[in-house]
């Protein structure tokens, strides 16, 4: 009996339920992972899974037994190591879609706008069509249509032109650590080219979120001003623990072209040890005077740019009420704050009993405190003024393995146990 090609184009599969062989759901479809061959066209060997927090796993596609109304189905247990791309591999959706290729026939340009999958024989995947849409300047006009692999040129130059269109949607509406995940999965220069396509403010909080190596690459792959100009989006702390990592002379330039107060900023952070609470902190707290108002301390709170975990608390100082500040006098405590009139200062509210700790205090003096009193962050004060502010936040990041972003969470989970052996 002649087998029955079934054909499933890549962007519709990409959010598929996937189930085990008694129906329950083990994540859904993030990618499809393709081998291109001398001849013949490319192999599909694979999809990328995501499964619970956000974990992407290899699924070959010899167990997967129905691609069909929605839902795949596989043969069993699937492996819930974490996907690493070898070199050979290729992701359809990350790295094919939006390339730009040349058709045999007439020699136009034209980009891949979706690809899809064909079962040839049992459990036996090939890259089998495009849907491609040929460029405005073409002689024919734009035109979109669908051919066979085997009819362009260039999908497989990894350096030839990608367009991020259709990476950006995919991103556009995800968290700032999520849009690190999916750009971490990329090879590194599409993940530096998707990134520079980021507005200043959205790529500043996806930087926050990735390990060093990756946003050296993406900030490096920017112009001197762009690059400057991120800097000077991101939390000053974040800034400075990422132009710490740069080359000196790299590290002065950026720090030119800064603005002149986000620079200082960072300078004065660069100054303190890293593992003190003056390296750890942020420059940029909530800062108010005792004469405030409860609902202007609530509308410093909403503000979009404040880390939850320094929305939580708030600091009271005499003028300046930027660091380095007037004397510190004590903070308040978003619970607090709502229990109390609008009209209320919060200068009656102020819990005198949180002290500060000095800049050189180091990591463990400022988790017991966070620890011991139930803060989201801490004080650091000199001189009677204060200076900054640890968030928990800062304290876990530098608590956890220095590459936890990019670990699999096994690993991640066997060195925060070791340390407590």
């Amino acid at each position: 009996m002649k087998h029955r090609v079934q054909t499933v184009y890549a962007a519709r599969l990409a959010g598929t339920p996937v189930f085990d062989p008694i129906g329950e759901k083990v994540g859904s479809v993030y990618d499809v992972v393709v081998l291109f061959r001398l001849r013949g066209d490319p192999l599909a060997v694979g999809l990328v899974v995501e499964v619970a927090g956000r974990r992407r796993v290899f699924l070959p596609l010899t167990r997967v037994t129905s691609i069909h109304n929605g839902q795949v189905i596989t043969t069993g247990l699937v492996n819930i190591r974490r996907f690493s791309q070898r070199p050979a591999e290729t992701l359809v959706l990350a790295e094919l879609l939006e390339r730009h290729v040349r058709l045999r026939e007439t020699n136009e340009e034209a980009v891949v706008v979706d690809a899809a999958i064909s079962q040839t024989r049992p459990r036996q995947w090939q890259l089998s069509t495009l849907y491609v849409r040929t460029m405005k300047r073409s002689a024919g006009g734009q035109r979109s249509f669908t051919l066979p692999v085997a009819e362009v040129t260039g999908l497989m130059n990894s350096t030839a032109e990608q367009g991020s269109e259709a990476i950006l949607a995919q991103i556009g509406e995800l968290r700032a650590a999520d849009v690190a995940d999916v750009l971490r999965d990329l090879p590194a220069t599409r993940m530096q080219a998707v990134a520079s396509e980021l507005a200043d403010e959205r790529l500043a909080d996806v930087l926050e979120e990735m390990g060093d190596e990756d946003r050296i690459g993406i900030l490096s792959s920017l112009d001197v001003d762009r690059a400057a100009d991120v800097l000077d989006a991101m939390q000053p702390d974040d800034a400075a623990d990422l132009v710490a990592e740069l080359p000196t002379d790299q590290a002065a330039v950026l720090l030119d072209r800064m603005k002149p107060e986000e620079a200082e900023d960072v300078r004065r952070l660069l100054a303190y040890e890293e593992r003190t609470a003056g390296g750890l902190m942020t420059t940029e707290p909530i800062v108010l005077p005792p004469e405030a108002t409860i609902a202007t301390a609530l509308a410093s709170a909403r503000r979009a740019d404040i880390p939850p975990a320094l929305a939580a608390i708030m600091f009271v100082c005499r003028p300046p009420l930027e660091t380095p500040c007037g004397r510190f006098l004590g903070v308040v405590h978003i619970q607090r704050a709502l229990r109390e009139p609008p009209s209320a200062m919060i200068g009656t509210i102020v819990d005198t009993d949180v002290e500060g700790v000095a800049p050189d205090v180091g990591i463990g003096t400022v988790t017991r405190l966070l620890a011991t009193y139930n803060l989201t962050a801490v004080p650091v004060v000199d001189d009677e003024s204060l200076v900054g502010a640890v968030s928990v936040d800062d304290v876990l990041d530098h608590l956890l393995p220095e590459d936890w972003r990019d670990a699999d969470e096994d690993a991640t989970d066997e060195a925060v146990e070791a340390q407590h052996v």
